[in-house]
């Protein structure tokens, strides 16, 4: 299936970096143990692939060197003391000489298939996405990649550019700020335009928090404790899983918008990503009940937002604050037979709202309530997680060789999650990623279908 052209290591320039260490706080702590996070974006191009050897290849990789000058995190490594403390705090390491994995291949797959919205077999991506490097011991820590980049080729049709990211790293805003760079890079050739943009990350860690959350946030119930064996959790084939896109288009989301409003008078405000969120719960929801997954002590789900809180502390973080500046937003447990019912949309809506508007109400809610939610975030009570956003705009992500025809978050796949993303038609329609194991999903669309329309 895959054939390896080069494997490579890439460096910021010589003599821009050097030793550079950036410590992590709670927001990056609790992800220590979680498993990485896995994108890709494909590019439709007919090149041939000697022009993808001589053009592409060098073009992706001098832009990759330029842009780790200004994100050096992204090349270097996390230091982890598995008996952390106040003291020995994690922190990402950047010693000269550090670099990020890149690998370039060449595939056999069918590249429109991959790219379609229909359900496709989960792990048929899963050879585009690279691994992070293995863990190293060295005397009483750990040295953690956080960071790998697999280009591959798919000749006569295009090439995806796959990215694998230690979740502790950073959050989906810094991510994106840092393809937003490398993108720009790669395009113009040169970093003037992305410096002229005013989007150099931001590095002092300007929020302040009780100690007692670095604590917390390395011993978190649900999750693995991290010990001197600790290597990243990866995707394992094969699974029963496909994945699968839906866009809810401008005139359904009105539509949708309108019926709620309808039902809820006193509603002052109703965003496309609430309705987005609500809906395609209550779909999901319904889908378990059909096929009898929900049934008993199991017949309890929620819904988790993650909530961007960089303009919402006292005082804001600055938007191109580095690394994670998120916090959970969890719905009330609901049964997930009243969620399939004929008022489920309703009802999702209703806790989905609820539950976001308790959390941004409350000033530095992911300081003050850091403690509960992080106890309570990561307990295994069935239910969805929500990766993405519409603000994050993934499919302006230009190289240089036109924008993506596909973006996909294949870490869906660890657990049950979506992801909601603006179209790649029209930033008012929104694009929402499902992985789901194969019979279910294929009820969810039938459901998807037959609700179409009629709420509007």
């Amino acid at each position: 299936m895959l054939t390896v052209l080069e494997n490579s290591r890439v460096s910021p320039p010589p003599a821009t970096v050097g030793e550079r260490s950036l410590p992590l706080t709670f927001l990056d702590m609790i992800w220590l143990s979680y498993f990485p996070v896995h994108q890709v974006f494909f590019y439709q191009s007919t090149h041939s692939k000697q022009y993808f050897l001589d053009t592409i290849v060098p073009n992706l990789k001098n832009s990759l060197s330029i842009t780790l000058q200004h994100f050096f995190p992204f090349a270097g490594n996390i230091i982890l003391f598995p008996n952390a403390s106040v003291e020995k705090k994690p922190q990402i390491r950047h010693v000269q000489g550090d670099s990020v994995a890149v690998s370039f291949v060449e595939c056999t797959l069918d590249f429109n298939d991959l790219t379609g919205n229909h359900p496709r077999k989960c792990d048929t991506f899963y050879p585009l996405v690279p691994l992070l490097g293995r863990v190293e011991q060295v005397s009483d820590y750990l040295i953690i990649p956080v960071f790998s980049v697999q280009v591959t080729l798919f000749p006569n049709s295009g090439f995806s550019i796959g990215i694998t990211n230690h979740h502790s790293l950073c959050d989906a805003n810094t991510r994106y700020n840092f393809l937003k760079a490398w993108s720009s890079i790669a395009k113009h050739g040169t970093d003037e335009f992305f410096l002229a943009s005013g989007s150099l990350p931001f590095y002092e860690r300007v929020i302040q928090y009780p100690s007692s959350l670095d604590e917390i946030s390395l011993n978190i119930p649900g999750l693995p404790a991290i010990n001197m064996e600790y290597q990243p959790p990866h995707l394992v084939s094969p699974t029963d899983k496909v994945r699968a896109t839906i866009v809810l288009t401008k005139a359904r989301i009105s539509g949708l918008k309108n019926w709620l409003s309808t039902q809820l008078p006193k509603q002052e405000y109703v965003s496309s990503f609430s309705v987005a969120c609500s809906y395609i719960w209550h779909c999901i929801a319904k889908s378990h009940v059909h096929i009898g997954e929900r049934k008993g002590e199991d017949d309890v789900e929620r819904f988790n937002c993650m909530v961007d809180w960089r303009t919402r502390l006292d005082p804001p973080v600055p938007q191109t604050y580095f690394g994670n500046c998120v916090g959970a937003s969890l719905t009330s447990k609901i049964k997930s037979t009243i969620l399939a019912g004929n008022n489920g949309f309703l009802t999702a809506f209703e806790l989905f709202t609820k539950a976001l508007s308790d959390t941004l109400k409350k000033k530095n809610g992911v300081i003050v309530d850091g403690e509960r939610v992080i106890k309570t975030a990561f307990l295994p009570v069935p239910g969805f997680n929500v990766s993405g956003s519409p603000k994050i705009k993934f499919y302006d992500l230009e190289f240089g060789w036109g924008k993506p025809k596909r973006h996909e978050t294949i870490s869906l796949d660890y657990h049950s999650s979506i992801s909601v993303n603006a179209s790649k038609e029209s930033d008012a329609d929104i694009e929402i990623g499902v992985s789901l194991p194969a019979k279910q999903m294929d009820v969810l669309l039938s459901i998807f279908r037959e609700l179409d329309g009629t709420l509007q």
